[in-house]
């Protein structure tokens, strides 16, 4: 599984890369905080194999998550359903929260 840190994503995001960000936290984290125009599928839709079709497979997926460890559990289910072009965001929100944005919520 391809991983990105927050400062590597911080850079392809200024740089206009398209990119599909996927937070897959459950609602209330996502409504708590959140990088700026992430699309919120939770991670049991995912792994239900639900609302795929809000993902387009030609753009790269980051999955996103608090830590980096629900995100990894997505990436490997879309993984399993075709999406070959994922990568998942070490350290997830709160690390970009400590390295890139130190204005967010963390919890």
């Amino acid at each position: 599984m391809q991983q990105i840190t927050p400062l590597e994503l911080k850079q392809r995001l200024d740089s206009g890369e398209p990119l599909t960000l996927l937070d897959v936290r459950e609602s209330w984290e996502f409504q708590l905080c959140h990088i700026n125009n992430s699309l919120h599928i939770p991670l049991g839709d995912i792994l239900a194999s639900q609302s795929f079709e809000q993902l387009d497979k030609q753009i790269e997926i980051i999955a996103i998550c608090h830590h980096g460890i629900r995100s990894l559990q997505a990436a490997t289910q879309l993984q399993r359903n075709g999406f070959e072009r994922i990568t998942n965001l070490q350290g997830g929100v709160h690390h970009w929260a400590l390295q890139v944005d130190p204005n967010m919520a963390r919890y």
